[in-house]
């Protein structure tokens, strides 16, 4: 089943180079990318994407995270995307992620795990409208 989701390369991907690595190994599984930009994020768009851990001990580091420099947000379509997608990051917290993965090859804190993909196709639905507001280009 064709469907879209949402990838983010938080700040230290961007920063450790390492789009490419992650946009090469999305295609390399026969999915699309549909939509990408790298912008710095608005606090706004963090707090409303992370709005369920309001609240949490981790949301203010995460929000103050995401929004210390610039990011990729990604929309990859494809067969099972949000399921292949997910399995390809691996494990969010990296020492448990296994090698082949990419937080299990590139990560090593949950602070710093990479990566953000969707949960599932409904959070997928709410993300990409969160992230993508003017709409996907294909």
């Amino acid at each position: 089943m064709s469907e879209t989701t949402l990838v983010l390369i938080k700040p230290g991907g961007v920063d450790r180079n390492l789009i490419g690595e992650i946009t090469r190994r999305i295609e390399a599984r026969n999915l699309k990318v549909v939509g990408l930009k790298l912008f710095r994020a608005p606090r706004e768009t963090v707090e409303t994407h992370y709005e369920e851990h309001r609240g949490k001990g981790f949301f203010e580091p995460v929000v103050a995270y995401l929004t210390s420099g610039p990011v990729v947000a990604m929309a990859v379509r494809g067969t099972n995307a949000v399921r292949a997608v997910r399995t390809m990051m691996g494990a969010t917290n990296p020492v448990d992620a296994n090698p082949g993965t990419i937080r299990g090859d590139f990560a090593l804190t949950i602070d710093d795990n990479l990566t953000h993909s969707s949960a599932d196709p409904e959070a997928a639905e709410r993300e990409l409208a969160l992230w993508f507001s003017e709409g996907l280009p294909f």
